[in-house]
């Protein structure tokens, strides 16, 4: 797993978010935002495949929709990935019209749709699971994220990392100004944005795409405002 700890300068002014900081303290101060960053291989990948179909009656769609769910659901139990880690969202049914002018809508069928997410804790299952999805008949990749099953060190990591990057800038700017940095008046920990989805890199044979998912990597940021007092 590769690590590594980006410290950026940036300055004071700089609009990562709306300032929160609503209180102007009334001695010499300096603000500054700490940022810390972890770039890790992920191992753990989150995917949501679908079925959408058209079908003349309602239960033709529901049928059909409902064999392939049960092939992928055995399917996912012979790669050993537990009931807990598959959610499987409530089939919908709607039905089909066509409308022509001066004539009352026309019924043309019904349409089926349904959603699972499955975790996957081996990535090289990953391709299995998405080759298998598509031959038990699902027929949507709508979403592909990977984290970490370290998400909860790795984000305290960065944590730290944000606060020394605040103090060091801090240092920074008050050497370059002849001035010392005080104690700490205020801090204020802000939330950064989710991950984003990964988008694949496509290739032409199945082992390149498998070993493109183990390829990928992840960010884990993290982020702190602090107010410091200045002494002369």
């Amino acid at each position: 797993m590769k690590k590594y700890l980006l410290a950026a300068l940036i300055c004071t002014s700089y609009a990562i978010s709306p300032s929160v900081f609503s209180i102007e303290p009334s001695f010499p101060h300096l603000k500054t935002v700490g940022i810390g960053e972890i770039t890790t291989t992920p191992d753990i990948a989150s995917i949501n495949v679908g079925i959408n179909l058209t079908r003349l009656t309602a239960q033709e769609a529901k049928n059909t929709s409902d064999t392939a769910i049960s092939a992928l659901f055995k399917r996912l139990e012979k790669l050993g990935i537990k009931r807990q880690d598959i959610e499987s969202a409530n089939l919908s049914l709607q039905p089909q019209y066509t409308y022509e002018k001066n004539s009352p809508p026309k019924l043309t069928g019904y349409r089926a749709n349904r959603n699972i997410t499955i975790i996957v804790r081996h990535l090289t299952n990953l391709n299995s699971v998405l080759d298998g999805a598509l031959t038990d008949g699902l027929n949507q990749v709508n979403r592909i994220e990977f984290s970490s099953s370290q998400q909860k060190k790795l984000k305290e990591d960065a944590r730290m990392a944000a606060i020394e990057n605040a103090k060091a800038k801090a240092n920074s700017l008050a050497k370059g100004f002849n001035v010392e940095v005080g104690n700490v008046w205020q801090i204020n920990y802000l939330e950064p944005s989710p991950v984003r989805p990964l988008l694949m890199r496509m290739a032409q044979d199945s082992s390149k795409i498998e070993q493109s998912y183990l390829d990928n990597e992840i960010t884990i940021s993290d982020q702190v405002e602090v107010i410091f007092a200045l002494e002369q």
